[in-house]
């Protein structure tokens, strides 16, 4: 809802993180320019009162989202997938963001399931167990379905979120459009299309049919992957507010002394996690996207558990043949080609010099190769890449940064299970497999097949489709007539109305 709370609440959420020293660090984390920077924090050091005050356990950043609420700490989550914003040292840290907050009374969960399913608790479910996990959406029970008597998780909300996010995102788009009013080199990252992509994220978190939607068809997608799992939903017992799904026994992959006690080979594991995220990215297109610790398990047997369906990636076929071609090409040193993939894809605007481009990747792919294994980095990479796109105009690509954000985190999960683990190795057979299968002979006859079938559909609308666009270029267009545009006079008073705003808010800039 639009209104005066909130600018009172982005004035509340800077004084908060001028309170917590969140400021400084993230002022610097953005590159904002020294006398930006000095403006916000001058402005905002009168306000730092009205801030919350936090946990000073916690680090600067993490404190002042988690002193704000669930949407601000969903929010540094989302953002800890976007190091091309926050820089790869703040999202590594906002990764480990504290997600655990006080339990709702187990009384008001029943209530909420109850409502969701139409029926009584002890008629669904056999048993029901007090909170297990509470986080900044939702909080987990473990319970017996009654009528097949499995153990399963049951997601609930937490009451009165949806209406607290959706006040919330108000206020983020406020912000969004501040900053890139007054930062211009903020417009390449596209704070307001970020803040759009969180309220799709978010969105779809809110509502459980969907992420319950995400677990069925990964699991789909995955059935025949050896040595992995994911629970399956109980669509039975799930609904909006509600998602149930089989229970997941095992160890916390994060607990590399509990791996060793199952007695799993935790070198075979680290190049597993590896290989099926690659898989999932290039053979499906739809890939579990928030691959940490905290939300993988292994199986006595051990097969690796994948839970928590809120944050999955997806990219279409085109985009996957991309960058597939990006990694084979650093892979094999081909930089040149590197290089033309990006301009074939319109990913760096084409008055760039495809030569001095190709040169400056080299810059980036030479020093990583020539490094000893365990000191090959996707996040070093990365970080350079990012260096080169700014320079060269590349414009942020939401789809291609959550999945080059997802390959940092499961290098290091990959790394946490075997320090000296060789990514591009490990990554070559799967890259190699799919270049020959969709860049091939063979793909290029199912390219052919699909453009007859889409043709064989719209076949019979092409003779008339073109007969009238003939016509349309045969027949005169009437100039239209001129009418008073109040373009001018509308921007005025928009402009005027939104002086007092820019002003007391500058302190986010």
């Amino acid at each position: 809802m639009k209104g005066p709370h909130n600018l009172w609440r982005l004035i509340r959420t800077g004084a908060t993180f001028e309170r917590t020293g969140a400021m400084r660090v993230v002022l610097e984390a953005m590159n904002v320019p020294p006398r930006l920077r000095f403006v916000a924090r001058v402005m905002g050091w009168p306000f730092a009162w009205l801030g919350h005050k936090g946990d000073p356990a916690l680090p600067p950043v993490t404190r002042a989202l988690t002193a704000l609420g669930p949407a601000y700490i969903k929010f540094g989550q989302i953002l800890s997938t976007r190091p091309d914003i926050v820089g790869l040292d703040l999202a590594n840290q906002l990764r480990y963001l504290q997600d655990k907050l006080p339990p709702f009374p187990t009384a008001q969960a029943r209530q909420m399931i109850e409502d969701a399913l139409e029926q009584p608790v002890d008629t669904l479910f056999s048993e029901f167990s007090e909170p297990v996990a509470a986080a900044s959406i939702a909080q987990v029970h473990r319970a017996r379905a009654a009528e097949t008597g499995a153990d399963v998780a049951v997601k609930v909300l937490r009451p009165g979120i949806v209406r607290a996010f959706r006040r919330d995102l108000d206020a983020f788009y406020l912000a969004a459009g501040i900053i890139e009013r007054f930062l211009p080199s903020t417009r390449r990252l596209r704070p307001t299309d970020v803040i759009a992509h969180f309220e799709g994220v978010v969105m779809g978190e809110l509502d459980l049919r969907l992420e319950t939607a995400a677990a069925a068809e990964f699991a789909a997608n995955t059935e025949a992957d050896a040595g992995f799992r994911v629970p399956s939903p109980v669509w039975s017992l799930s609904a909006r507010s509600v998602m149930t799904l089989g229970w997941a026994e095992g160890v916390s992959l994060g607990d590399n002394a509990a791996i060793d006690a199952l007695g799993v080979d935790r070198i075979e594991l680290g190049e597993r996690v590896l290989r099926l995220f690659l898989s999932h990215a290039l053979r499906d297109g739809y890939f579990h996207a928030d691959m940490h610790q905290g939300n993988l398990k292994v199986a006595p047997n051990g097969d690796l558990i994948a839970y928590d369906f809120g944050i999955m990636g997806s990219i279409d076929e085109y985009t996957r043949r991309v960058y597939a071609e990006i990694l084979y090409g650093f892979i094999r040193k081909d930089y040149r080609r590197v290089a033309e993939v990006h301009f074939e894809a319109g990913y760096v605007p084409a008055d760039r010099d495809i030569d001095e481009f190709a040169r400056a990747l080299r810059a980036v792919g030479e020093p990583i190769f020539g490094m000893q294994a365990d000191r090959i980095s996707m996040a070093r990479l990365l970080n350079y890449l990012f260096d080169v796109t700014e320079r060269f105009g590349m414009q942020t690509r939401t789809e291609l940064i959550l999945l080059q954000r997802t390959m940092v985190v499961v290098e290091g999960v990959a790394r946490s299970l075997n320090p000296s683990i060789n990514i591009w190795t490990v990554a070559q057979p799967v890259v190699e497999d799919y270049i020959r299968t969709n860049l091939g002979p063979a793909a290029l006859m199912r390219d052919l097949a699909r453009a007859a079938q889409v043709l064989g559909r719209f076949g019979p609308h092409l003779p008339s489709a073109i007969e009238q666009a003939l016509i349309g270029l045969r027949t005169p267009r009437q100039a239209p007539e001129p009418r008073r545009d109040l373009s001018a006079l509308a921007w005025f008073l928009a402009g005027a109305g939104l002086a007092g705003v820019v002003a007391l808010t500058a302190l986010l800039i």
